[in-house]
């Protein structure tokens, strides 16, 4: 899994809206690294770190809401969420298909049909995952999805106090409603959020 990058000068004393601005551009730019080969099927491990990837842009958006114009965050909040579900969509068959190889290899020859005969529909369901995914990836080039996630981080500005609080408590409850697949900070790893 690709390891998130460190977030240059992040400091705790840091202004908040400062710390939006560079947290959420340098996850923007991780989200955008990892679309490269990304519909190879052949290779599961590109969708699941831009999954991880796109997660961790979500996170950081849903933290720092309030740093945010609403008429540009709301939107673009929406389509990272969107790509995120894409990912979904052709991650979920992709894990299937590798346990089934491993339960393949694990048994003797003679079950192959069996295993086959399970395999054949996700792989069906993994090549419309596959599709959806290409679709969101050419919406996100259309729309510049990309540039206008840097043009969102550059536009920070100081939150009120009342809207910190809230925001985080919000971005804490999206991150327990989760559906588990994303990398939870931890211990040091809470500070690169």
């Amino acid at each position: 899994m690709a390891k998130a990058r460190d977030i240059e000068g992040l400091q705790a004393d840091m202004p908040f809206e400062k710390a939006a601005a560079a947290t959420v551009a340098v996850r923007a730019e991780e989200l955008f690294e990892q679309s490269e080969n990304v519909l190879d099927t052949t290779d599961i491990e590109r969708v699941h770190d831009m999954r991880v990837a796109s997660r961790r842009l979500r996170a950081v958006l849903e933290i720092y809401a309030p740093c945010f114009p609403g008429d540009q965050f709301k939107p673009l909040l929406r389509e990272v969420k969107d790509l995120a579900d894409a990912l979904g969509e052709r991650r979920d068959p992709d894990v299937l298909l590798d346990r089934l190889a491993t339960l393949e290899a694990a048994l003797p020859k003679a079950n192959a049909p069996g295993i086959e005969a399970f395999a054949a529909p996700v792989r069906e369901e993994q090549q419309r995952g596959n599709e959806t995914l290409a679709a969101a990836l050419e919406r996100a080039e259309r729309t510049n999805l990309k540039g206008r996630l840097a043009l969102l981080a550059a536009s920070a500005v100081e939150p009120s106090d009342e809207e910190v609080p809230e925001a985080a408590e919000a971005a804490v409850a999206a991150l327990a409603s989760d559906d588990g697949e994303s990398e939870r900070p931890t211990g040091d790893g809470a500070a690169r959020a």
